[in-house]
């Protein structure tokens, strides 16, 4: 299940649910009790390199060498 980050405009209390996605936009109550909050936006960070990707060089044919 989808775990959603969501802040209290009252006590400013930032909290995450675990919900469906159907529920995303449903309201949510803060810890505090508050029911004034806003979903975060989540920013999903995605770097390195795949197992998948050749090793140097490029381009051409055969990775990168050339086919005589």
């Amino acid at each position: 299940m989808p775990r959603y980050e969501y802040r209290c405009r009252i006590c400013g209390d930032t909290f995450e649910m675990s919900r469906p996605m159907a529920e995303s936009s449903a309201p949510a109550s803060c810890p505090a009790g508050h029911d004034d909050t806003v979903k975060l936006l989540s920013a999903v960070a995605v770097g390195g390199r795949s197992a998948q990707a050749p090793a140097g060089g490029g381009g051409g044919c055969c990775g990168g060498g050339c086919c005589g």
